[in-house]
């Protein structure tokens, strides 16, 4: 069964990562999470130029057209993304702003949805959480770390100390 076009995504999303801060600002929620597209997913993005299903562009195989269009699609994610940022940037909240206050994972399952890969994945760590992480830096971690340690290291900071999580083998340094 097809999945039906998903006409309104591409104006959603600004609507949807608003009511995300609206919920974080309001202390509503502590936590939220947001899916653009979900793995095989169908969706179009006509509004930006790509009427292909996003899906099938992802397994371009090294054509050029689909390559491009695929990073259409990413830089419009990330933009939409970066705007989000922005804004958290700009709510006082308390001696700070929200994003100073927030711990925000942005990323994706597969580095490379050409060939499935889900390692060296390409994630954006945001915000202060309460000046307990460095920003501004691209860390790398060794071959084959799991993702979990990331997630276990990212627990601490809230006070949650799991021994362990999923796969996890260890604690992240440099945060």
């Amino acid at each position: 069964m097809q999945e039906p076009e998903n006409k309104g995504l591409v104006n959603d999303i600004p609507v949807l990562y608003d009511l995300m801060a609206l919920a974080l600002q309001t202390d509503s929620t502590r936590i939220a999470t947001f899916m653009i597209g979900r793995e095989g997913s169908n969706n179009t993005y006509r509004q930006i130029g790509v009427p292909d299903a996003h899906h099938g562009i992802s397994h371009h195989r090294g054509d050029a057209e689909k390559v491009e269009k695929l990073t259409k699609i990413n830089e419009h994610h990330l933009a939409q993304f970066a705007k989000w940022i922005e804004k958290l940037s700009k709510i006082q909240d308390g001696d700070g702003t929200l994003l100073d206050h927030s711990m925000i994972v942005y990323g994706s399952g597969l580095s490379d949805g050409n060939r499935h890969h889900h390692h060296d994945l390409p994630l954006v760590i945001a915000g202060g959480a309460n000046k307990s992480l460095s920003m501004g830096r691209h860390v790398r971690y060794a071959k084959d770390t799991p993702l979990t340690n990331l997630y276990v290291s990212l627990l601490d900071r809230f006070g949650v100390k799991p021994e362990t999580l999923g796969d996890s083998n260890g604690r992240l340094t440099d945060l």
